[in-house]
Parts: structure tokens; C-alpha cells; sequence
């Protein structure tokens, strides 16, 4: 069936579905991976968003199966369902050939009632959203009329984050995780080090004393960090008592806010498994994974605090931490899926900090 890719400045792309034929409204984003699409499909951060994939084949190695590891937590999405709003690709491969493969991404994306198209002109896409920025844009079948609506005036972090605090034991340290939408490598990367994580809701008071914990650790998500008023003041009390903290993507931007300083959108965000990311201080550059439309604004930090991390390709901050104190945080992915491992070594920088501050 024939579908439209319909942007809020009316231009229109068309292309055939290979989803499920519900026309919807989103965020339309684009990510320059090459592989990965069930991790970033299934990544709680593009809730909301219609994603363009900007390499031109998908699909060819269709979608693996939904087993679960030693911790309970599904080994090959990092949630426990499709995320995105919608899926834009230019050549869908109806065909596809894989090891792990279990069933085809289109068969995978009915399942999951999410539409897709195939046979955009994705380049020229990417290119006006480039230079226009990220747009709020719809995928139309028929005769179908909807509005366009922004999802970021959503309360986004609610839809995914968890409804009520799990523990999953694994040391005598705890962490305790801040889910704003947590990818599930973030989680097992902690358990893997020998450490416990305590996951709770986003607007969760970690301080009511029904639970203990070693550490706080702010999880990535979608949205703007601004919106997270009660995440902000969790954290910020975290920096009063001391509590070794860290954070990754949106946590970055809450922690920066939780400092005092300010967070800002971007043109059209970073959303790839490319990304380069210079240590500040240092000529040692990690290639990355991100997905983030936002970003802290290092010239706001106060004095206390300095930049970690700083992206090669603008310039932008890609991680905060304080001077003296065990407060820091990064605005890619260490935990990657999709991605390079480079900088899964902060897990254990961090790990480590927080069982010699215990």
C-alpha cells in the first residue's frame, strides 16, 4: 500500500509501507548507523520519534529472537517492545538472511503496529532536516487526516520508564538506577560488574528510606530534560548528601541540570553509532554511540564543575563531571547496543569509585 511521509513545513515524500498501515504523528529524526536498527527500534529514547535510517539497505538481516539472559532481561532489545513512533528507510530487502533471525522486520513491525515506509528519497531528507532541523512530521495512508502533534509536550519519560522499583542482586553494592527509559545493556552492564541495581520509576523519592543504596546512576530517555522536575531535584539531593552519581545521554543533561546549569535542543541532535568524542585535556578520541536531541550548555556549568568529553564534529558537550567529587556523567552510550564497546570502561571507573566511597 502507498503511504506518505507528510513534514510540518508540507513537504511530502511517498513510498510504499512494508509496517502496519496506522497512520501517525512524531518527531521525524535521523540516524547515520549502518546496522542496528532492533536495538535503536526498541530504544526507549526514540519514543515519539519517526526514524530515518540514512543507509540505504534494511531489513537483509531481518530481527533476531526475544530470549533472555542469566538477569532475565531480553539479550537483544534493549526493551521490551518497539519505541519508535515510525520507521523510514529508502530500500526495504524483503529478504533476509541471518544466524539469529527469527522473523523479517516488516512481519516484526506489524506485530508491533508500527507503520514503515520504504522508497523515500532518504538523502534528500536527511539533508532538509540538516539544515531546517528536526521536524515535526506524519506518515499518511489514504485518505487519512490526522494533526500533527509534538511529542516532547508529552511527559515522555513516564511512558517508559518502569511503574515500580526491581531489584536485581548481584553484589553487595547498590546502585540504585533512576529508569527515565533505560536501555537494558545499561542494566547489565552494571550487573556484570558485580554490583545490584535497584531500578525505580523516574519521579521515585530515593530517599524515603525503603530502600538502601551505594550510588545513584540517571538513566538515558526521551524528551526534554527540563520536563524532569522531580528526576533534577532526586539528583540534586544526591550532590548535597554526596552519593557517588553518574549518568548517561539524558542523565548527562539532568545532572548538568542538577548542578545549575543549563540545557539547550539541537539543530537535528546526534544519532548514530559514529560519533567521535574527545577526552578533554587529552588527544584520545572514542568513537560512540549516541541518540540525544538535547545537550548541556558547558559554559553554564558552575565553577565547582568542568567538561568531560567534547564532540569532535561540533563541538558540543559530551560529558560533565565535578572536580573534587564523584559526581560525573556522559553523553553517549558506553554500554553501546548498537555500537563500539570503546568507552565501556567508565562502567568500571565508576563501579569503582562507588565501592571505595561506600
Amino acid at each position: 500500500m502507498k503511504a506518505r511521509l507528510i513534514l510540518e513545513d508540507n513537504s511530502i515524500f511517498e513510498g510504499v509501507s512494508f509496517g502496519a498501515e496506522t497512520s501517525v504523528s512524531g518527531e521525524v529524526v535521523f540516524s547515520t548507523g549502518m546496522v542496528g536498527y532492533p536495538e535503536s527500534l526498541t530504544d526507549p529514547s526514540y519514543r515519539g520519534q519517526i526514524l530515518t535510517l540514512t543507509y540505504p539497505l534494511i531489513g537483509n538481516y531481518g530481527v533476531p529472537g526475544n530470549e533472555k539472559d542469566e538477569f532475565g532481561i531480553e539479550k537483544n532489545f534493549e526493551s521490551g517492545k518497539i519505541q519508535a513512533t515510525g520507521l523510514i528507510v529508502s530500500d526495504y530487502s524483503y529478504k533476509n538472511s541471518h544466524w539469529q533471525s527469527t522473523k523479517s522486520l516488516s512481519d516484526w513491525l506489524k506485530e508491533e503496529k508500527i507503520p514503515a515506509i520504504t522508497g523515500i528519497d532518504c538523502r534528500a531528507l536527511t539533508k532538509k532536516l540538516r539544515e531546517k532541523g528536526v521536524m515535526l512530521g506524519k506518515i499518511v495512508f489514504g485518505e487519512d487526516e490526522i494533526e500533527l502533534q509534538d511529542p516532547n509536550e508529552r511527559n515522555l519519560a513516564a511512558e517508559v520508564s518502569c511503574k515500580k522499583p526491581q531489584l536485581f542482586e548481584n553484589g553487595k553494592t547498590t546502585f540504585a538506577l533512576l529508569d527515565c527509559g533505560v536501555k537494558n545493556n545499561i542494566v547489565r552492564s552494571l550487573l556484570e560488574r558485580k554490583v545490584s541495581v535497584l531500578k525505580v520509576p523516574y519521579n521515585y523519592d530515593l530517599f524515603n528510606g525503603e530502600h538502601k543504596f551505594d550510588a545513584v546512576f540517571i538513566s538515558n530517555g526521551p524528551g526534554d530534560p527540563k520536563t524532569m522536575k522531580e528526576t533534577i531535584e532526586t539528583v540534586k539531593k544526591a550532590l548535597e548528601k554526596g552519593i557517588p552519581t553518574f549518568g548517561i545521554c539524558f542523565g548527562n543533561q539532568i545532572l548538568g541540570l542538577a548542578a545549575g546549569a543549563d540545557t539547550y535542543k539541537l539543530k537535528y541532535g546526534h544519532r548514530s553509532q559514529n560519533q567521535p568524542a574527545l577526552a578533554i585535556g587529552t588527544k584520545r578520541c572514542y568513537i560512540t554511540s549516541q541518540n540525544h536531541g538535547y545537550a548541556v550548555d558547558e559554559k553554564t556549568l558552575p565553577e565547582e564543575w568542568e567538561p568531560w568529553f567534547s564532540n569532535l564534529n561540533d563541538k558540543t558537550n559530551e560529558g560533565i563531571r565535578h572536580k573534587k567529587k564523584p559526581f560525573m556523567s556522559v553523553q553517549f552510550h558506553p554500554e553501546a547496543m548498537p555500537g563500539p564497546t570503546d568507552t565501556a570502561f567508565l562502567f568500571d571507573k565508576f563501579v569503582k569509585i562507588a565501592k571505595r566511597e561506600k
